[in-house]
């Protein structure tokens, strides 16, 4: 249900005008059509692919997918502000009342985050008195075998979890913390026999905080060959390891600059120590599209430095697609055998040789062609073949021209051809992309390469025919809210292919009865920023694309498409099976 009425929501937005919030942070405006063109504050870029909607309070970016209201603009730019909050914030700067409709609920919500943020502190506080008072010494052990100083575990509010299986809960409970306030933020467990349980335990532990140094989770190392090695804070109403980074409130300091991205939390804080500030670590997780973001709103570029084993390649190539989405620029640092990662180069070369290592840190183009020729012999015409197909795919990324040139002839000398011959590859390749997404303009470049990699609506690529079908219908709704009952008439919520549209959809039926005019903005505390980036996408993507008969042949395709799923209910194993190879086979690229 709503927390805020829609009067008062559009009062709001009326007050906080989001083209004015953008000036707010220094962002320059240009006049356009269709209201303001800027560069997105949201990822790294030089052109103005962000367009700000006055007439419906709303901004969307056509490059890396940011998009919403002011609400939504200030829960992107502030790490860890919810939908409440943002608009506490808005309402007292606009001198509104925020109404008491719903008070429980929003209070609820609000109090819920206070206490996790109370409760992660006193658990922070315990762990590091643990540290360096309690009776096990193990945990400084560790740190001092790591060569921390004092300074650096005070500075990192470093801790102890001591092997034991309620110290911290009882701990907490006689601070005035409930089982069910600990459990929710998570520094405890419930076990199956209903007994609770301190999650950390015989663990060192790294607090993680915002920006505006909240802590609001933590990570756990072990110190035997226990399983995980690694354990992290799961979600809470403060913590989302996809959304945070490590370190972030040291980095994010001095901005615009560059970012280390490293793999783990002695990477970084061992970079700390040496003088290096501006490094971050993901949480136990491959770098998310959220966190690729988050880094781009601090610096203008990062320098991946993962280990050069498989995983930690593989591990770089997606943190590459990533940071190449959202227009942050990307070095790979490449660290000597002599040594697996910062901290133990730190610890064996020195801070002077590191940072000589980060001054010649590789682009993107060489990392990603050393690893089309890794592992073949290009005195082989098979290991040639090989490398060819390979770097044309590297090339055709490319945007400089200059820039690619010079790549293309170097490519074409290491495979003894003519530099025209490669070109030409390269252009067959673009052509075969092409025609593959059916690209007409920049927009539509832009909305298949989101979809390639959806995190928020996963299943849209494998319905992409239905996922474009369900757009268009949730986008007339927003847009003509009038015509609610002649769709929802037609088309129920199981009639939807992906779960995130279905949800959309069933959000938008409790609302819209007796709306005249619709904003996102009315659905927003339903959703999370990200999740509202892409409603607003939706709603801004498809204004002129919007008609009755679009709209009809929509819900037809949706309706056939649910007719397939049960005819094949009745298919026999075998004829199933060729029904899936028959679509592999529609759907392949070649």
């Amino acid at each position: 249900m709503k927390s805020f009425p829609d009067e008062f929501l559009f009062t709001l937005l009326e007050k906080n005008p989001v083209a004015e919030e953008f000036r707010r942070f220094h962002i320059p405006l240009n006049e356009c059509g269709h209201g303001f063109a800027c560069s997105c504050p949201f990822h790294s870029e030089t052109g103005k692919s962000c367009i700000i909607y006055p007439e419906t309070h709303n901004f969307s970016c056509s490059g890396c997918g940011a998009g919403g209201d002011v609400i939504t603009f200030l829960m992107l730019k502030i790490t860890g502000l919810s939908y409440q909050e943002a608009v506490q914030i808005l309402a007292e700067r606009s001198g509104l009342q925020i109404p008491e409709q719903s008070p429980e609920e929003a209070s609820r919500i609000l109090r819920r985050r206070e206490r996790c943020y109370e409760i992660n502190r006193e658990t922070a506080n315990f762990y590091y008195k643990n540290l360096l008072t309690g009776s096990d010494k193990r945990g400084l052990a560790y740190f001092a075998k790591r060569k921390l100083s004092p300074q650096t575990v005070r500075s990192y509010g470093l801790g102890y979890a001591p092997d034991d299986w309620h110290q911290l809960r009882n701990y907490l409970m006689k601070k005035g913390y409930s089982e069910e306030e600990l459990i929710l933020a998570n520094v405890c467990r419930k076990s199956e026999n209903g007994s609770v349980y301190d999650n950390f335990r015989n663990r060192v532990i790294f607090p993680i905080m915002d920006m505006q140094k909240h802590v609001i989770g933590f990570g756990g190392r072990v110190l035997d060959d226990s399983k995980p090695k690694y354990l992290n804070t799961s979600d809470t109403p403060v913590f989302d390891k996809g959304r945070n980074l490590f370190s972030l409130h040291f980095a994010g300091r001095n901005t615009p600059g560059t970012f280390i991205l490293a793999e783990g939390y002695m990477d970084v804080i061992a970079l700390y120590q040496a003088g290096f500030r501006n490094a971050v670590a993901t949480l136990g997780t491959a770098i998310t599209p959220q966190q690729a973001r988050l880094i781009a709103q601090y610096a203008d570029t990062v320098i991946i430095s993962y280990d050069s084993d498989n995983a930690g390649q593989n591990a770089t190539q997606k943190a590459i697609r990533h940071f190449h989405a959202v227009g942050l620029p990307a070095k790979i640092l490449h660290i000597d055998e002599d040594a697996k990662d910062p901290d133990e180069y730190i610890k064996r070369f020195g801070a002077e040789r590191f940072r000589l290592l980060l001054n010649n840190a590789r682009n993107v183009t060489d990392f990603q062609l050393d690893r089309c020729r890794s592992g073949l012999d290009l005195q082989t015409e098979n290991g040639k073949i090989s490398y060819l197909r390979q770097s044309v795919k590297v090339l055709a990324e490319i945007g400089n021209a200059k820039e690619q040139e010079v790549y293309l002839n170097r490519t074409a000398q290491e495979l003894d051809i003519r530099p025209q011959i490669l070109k030409e590859e390269i252009i067959k390749f673009r052509k075969k992309q092409e025609k593959y997404n059916g690209n007409e303009n920049f927009h539509n470049q832009a909305e298949n390469r989101f979809r390639a990699r959806d995190e928020i609506n996963p299943q849209a690529r494998e319905h992409l025919k239905e996922n474009e079908s369900e757009e268009l219908v949730l986008a007339a709704l927003m847009r003509h809210p009038k015509e609610y009952f002649s769709v929802t008439s037609r088309l129920l919520p199981e009639d939807f292919m992906t779960d995130f549209h279905r949800k959309i959809y069933q959000v938008l039926c409790r609302i819209l009865p007796g709306c005249t005019w619709f904003i996102p903005s009315l659905t927003g505390d339903c959703f999370s920023a990200e999740e509202m980036c892409r409603i607003t996408r939706i709603f801004v993507y498809y204004r002129d694309k919007i008609n009755p008969d679009a709209v009809d042949d929509c819900i037809r395709n949706l309706h056939s498409a649910q007719n397939q799923i049960a005819d094949k209910s009745n298919l026999s194993d075998e004829e199933l099976s060729q029904f899936f190879a028959n679509k592999k086979k529609e759907t392949s690229f070649t």
